[in-house]
Parts: C-alpha cells; sequence; structure tokens
C-alpha cells in the first residue's frame, strides 16, 4: 500500500482536521454512486478510505509516523521483515512465516498450548480486525464473510444500525488451529449525500424557485428508498423539514431516528432574460429587505 499521506495528498504536518476535510472531499467526488460501474474510481475510493482509516486515528497515525506499524497497520516488529525467507502476507494484513502458531504465539504474549492461543482471560481478543463496509449497509445492517487467523472463512452477521468506529466481538471456533475472540472494528464509508448524526439522518434535498414560492410534492431519498414530502408554499432555502421514523434503528430496538431534509432552493443553470425581467418587475412593485433585522452589525 501507498503512503496514507501521498494517497490523501496531504502533508506529515496536517492537523487532524485537514486530513479529515481532505478525505470527505475525496470520498464524496469518488464514491461508487457517482461512478456506477468505474472500476478505476472505485479502487481509488478504496485506497483512500484505507490511508483515513489509519490517519484518520490518531493513535495509529502516530504509530505509523514512529515507524511502528506500516501503511497497511501491520505491526512491524513482529509482522514484517523485509526479505525474510519464507515469509507470506496474511489475510487482512497480518504477516505469518512458515510457522503461524509462532507468530500467534508472540501475539498472545507467548502463550502456547499445543497450538496458539490466547489467554484465558475473557476481555482478551485473539487480535483486532477492521472492516470497512457502505454507509447503506451499516444503517440497514448486512453480513459480512471475512477471513480469521488462521485462514478460516466467517461469516459474520452486522446489526442495523452499527455506527463507524463501533467494535464487535466476533466469537472464535474450538477447534480453529488458532482460538479464541477477535474485536472486529467497523469503519463506514461516506454516502455522497446522506450524513448521519446519531440515529437521524440529514440530507440536502434542491428545490426549484418555482418549487420553493408555490410549493410542491417532491420525491425524497431516504436509506430505505424515496418517499414523497410536501414543500410548503413560500419556503426558503436552509428550512428543514422532518421524516418521521426514517432514520436510523437504535440496535436492539425497533424505535428509529427520523430524517432531516434540509431544503436548498437551487436556481436554474442559466438565468435568461425572460426571468431576470419578472424579478425585476416583480420587485420594483414589491420591495422588501430580508436582512432589515440584522442592522448594521
Amino acid at each position: 500500500m501507498r503512503d496514507p499521506y501521498d494517497v490523501l495528498g496531504v502533508a506529515r504536518g496536517a492537523t487532524d482536521a485537514e486530513i479529515k476535510k481532505t478525505y470527505r472531499r475525496l470520498a464524496k467526488s469518488l464514491h461508487p454512486d457517482m461512478h456506477p460501474g468505474d472500476r478505476k474510481a472505485a479502487d481509488r475510493f478504496k485506497e483512500v478510505t484505507a490511508a483515513y482509516d489509519l490517519l484518520g486515528d490518531p493513535e495509529k497515525r502516530q504509530r505509523f509516523d514512529a515507524g511502528e506499524i506500516d501503511a497497511a497497520g501491520n505491526e512491524r516488529p513482529k509482522f514484517h521483515q523485509a526479505g525474510g525467507p519464507g515469509r507470506q502476507q496474511g489475510p487482512f494484513g497480518f504477516g505469518f512465516g512458515n510457522n503461524p502458531e509462532e507468530i500467534f504465539a508472540q501475539f498472545f504474549g507467548g502463550r502456547r498450548r499445543g497450538t496458539a492461543r490466547m489467554a484465558e482471560d475473557d476481555e482478551a481478543p485473539v487480535a483486532r480486525m477492521s472492516l470497512c463496509i457502505p454507509f447503506l449497509d451499516a444503517v440497514r445492517g448486512t453480513t459480512r464473510k471475512m477471513v480469521l487467523p488462521g485462514g478460516r472463512e466467517r461469516e459474520v452477521r452486522l446489526p442495523a444500525g452499527i455506527s463507524d468506529g463501533q467494535t464487535l466481538r466476533v466469537r472464535g471456533e474450538p477447534d480453529a488451529p488458532i482460538r479464541g475472540d477477535i474485536r472486529l472494528e467497523i469503519r463506514v464509508d461516506p454516502h455522497a449525500f446522506f450524513r448521519r448524526d446519531g440515529d437521524d439522518i440529514h440530507i440536502d434535498l434542491p428545490i426549484t424557485l418555482r418549487e420553493a414560492i408555490l410549493g410542491a410534492k417532491v420525491a425524497v431519498p431516504t436509506v430505505e428508498g424515496a418517499v414523497m414530502m410536501n414543500v410548503p408554499r413560500g419556503t426558503n432555502s436552509g428550512a428543514t423539514l422532518r421524516l418521521r421514523g426514517k432514520g436510523v434503528q437504535r440496535q436492539r430496538q425497533r424505535i428509529r431516528g427520523d430524517q432531516l431534509v434540509h431544503l436548498v432552493v437551487t436556481m436554474p443553470d442559466v438565468v435568461d432574460d425572460e426571468l431576470r425581467r419578472l424579478i425585476e418587475g416583480w420587485e420594483a412593485k414589491h420591495p422588501y429587505d430580508p436582512r432589515r433585522k440584522l442592522g448594521d452589525g
């Protein structure tokens, strides 16, 4: 994997806010929803997301800058040995040599009982892994296949409403070569136009001059599909309407958040002479000052 700073195009001294801002801009422009069928854009999106997965985490970024982990988040001392014989890259970025048991024995603090396994302490996970999923999959819930340490494939169920940064515990298999639980950190890709705030979903909805002035019934995208919504007459840009129960389902509950629709009055691509004369004629007869309440500042 390339240097994450180069992937995002930021300096090594960039602030966390600068990195986040750059990532959001790139993710929005490269999101698969914006480029259906474009494999290059999809690969670039994954690369950008992986870079932010590292640099967006203060602890991981500090360890990367210190040379303790590589650009893929792998431990350099334990799992990385440039040019070492018999080494290969394992699933999810874990490096294994000719004897995986020895590697995992190190990972578990040197405890070995026939095969490498974690300590009996129920709070100590075998390993920490991360899994990146699309925004809508996080909202709706999904299942994902992943390869566990030791090479076994496992289907993991992700509940509806799971959030970015949330950690799940994946139970190990008693008869697996590597036993014990895994801490799975979930990273959620940004969406092209949905934003999440707790259990609520936010969206900026463009409306025309006619719809704002006369009112209209318009289609609004939601995480479960489009619904019709009434735009009141005389709606201002920035007005917010609420679609109740169209947000994120609270985990282990049947309660859902709301969707907040922020209306944005949008001018046509071209303001022609006809529209200009119409507005000038109307305003000459109906002058008003929308900034009068602001005074002189």
